[in-house]
């Protein structure tokens, strides 16, 4: 994600911006959306499959409705056979050849991924302007203005976007053969409806501890990388 973010900073720059020495925030917000829907394609398959594995290991310890005995599994019957048919079932009542999900199936809820990853806005330009914020007024060194920046950042990042997080994992691990929500909006009053307002946040205080120090070492490591390139 963080290589494409910056092709696309150069690109916006060069495009939109070619007489100034800086990308404004409000370009690397831009960056951040188009970094984040280019990483949705390879991420949106990966957060499907770890989606119904961990919605089948919660089931406090019972092996009673487990479906997928791994990633593998759960990827393969995700594309070629539908998890309620079993491989001796070939036909259906009718007699009519049953489809499989295909990539479809896989990419089920890439729609839900991509829109929560258009919040990647508010990561990449409150980034750019922390760090500005932190060059200016203090006396920190360049690691530690990148440490703070991104910590910061990727907390505000997901104070803004972890209810469409909620929403998208509720899509994610919906049944593929007798959906319940068809479309985003109907995932998005279901978890209202059974949950209240405490719905959207449920699991907030753990992502939000852990965002911080990843997020600034991740930081620290990429911009360290970018000051020695050529």
């Amino acid at each position: 994600m963080l290589g494409s973010l910056a092709n696309y900073r150069t690109a916006i720059k060069s495009k939109f911006y070619p007489h100034r020495d800086t990308l404004p925030s409000f370009g690397h917000g831009m960056a951040g959306i188009l970094a984040g829907w280019t990483v949705s394609f390879i991420a949106a398959p990966v957060e499907h499959v770890k989606a119904r594995l961990q919605i089948q290991y919660n089931a406090k310890g019972s092996k009673a409705g487990v479906k997928y005995s791994g990633p593998i599994d759960c990827t393969r019957k995700l594309v070629f056979t539908p998890s309620h048919i079993s491989k001796s079932q070939k036909l259906t009542s009718r007699g009519k050849k049953l489809s499989n999900h295909g990539i479809r199936g896989l990419y089920h809820g890439l729609g839900a991924t991509m829109l929560f990853r258009t919040f990647f806005f508010f990561w990449w330009s409150s980034y750019d302007i922390i760090t500005r914020q932190l060059e200016q007024k203090t006396n920190m060194t360049p690691m530690l203005v990148n440490f703070w920046a991104g910590g910061l950042s990727a907390n505000l990042f997901w104070l803004f976007s972890y209810p469409s997080d909620v929403i998208k994992q509720r899509i994610m691990t919906d049944s593929l053969e007798n959906r319940r929500f068809k479309n985003w909006r109907e995932a998005a009053v279901a978890v209202g409806r059974q949950n209240g307002v405490r719905g959207y946040w449920r699991g907030f205080m753990p992502c939000i501890m852990r965002a911080f120090p990843a997020n600034a070492v991740a930081l620290v490591a990429f911009e360290g990388v970018m000051r020695h390139l050529p």
